[in-house]
């Protein structure tokens, strides 16, 4: 393939990514949402197109967004080498927005997509807890 119909497909990707965070179908909130409540699958579904499946900010969609995603394997390393486990959960479930582009139109909030079971509401917050704890798992030592 020529690198203009790959680069053109890449940014396609993007776009529908993008496109698919920014607009959820309201009379179908469960097409967002994933089965499994653990980590590593919530990571993969919802974080690996733009961070990467490692975690380093090198995912398939991530040249194609405004801000560079960040390298999640460095969080504590940012943070004086302790993983600030609540703070984020936070900024997962959108209570708290740092600096530099979570929760913008370029990084989704996923607390309102992980909280939509009708059955049980309590899931979202485990689904924030398990992601938190895999970003926690995956810190370069």
């Amino acid at each position: 393939m020529n690198r203009t119909f790959v680069g053109g497909l890449v940014s396609l990707t993007a776009l529908l990514v993008w496109a698919w965070a920014q607009n959820p179908r309201p009379d179908h909130p469960e097409d967002r949402l994933i089965a499994s409540i653990q980590g590593p699958a919530l990571y993969k579904a919802y974080c690996a197109s733009c961070h990467g499946t490692g975690g380093k900010g090198d995912g398939p969609v991530a040249g194609s967004v405004k801000t560079s995603p960040a390298d999640l394997t460095r969080i504590a390393a940012r943070n004086g080498g302790t993983f600030p486990l609540m703070r984020i959960e936070k900024i997962i479930s959108g209570e708290e927005r740092p600096a530099g582009g979570h929760g913008t139109q370029q990084m989704p909030i996923w607390g309102p997509v992980f909280s939509q079971v009708d059955q049980d509401r309590d899931l979202g917050r485990v689904r924030i807890d398990n992601l938190a704890r895999y970003l926690r798992e995956i810190q370069r030592k």
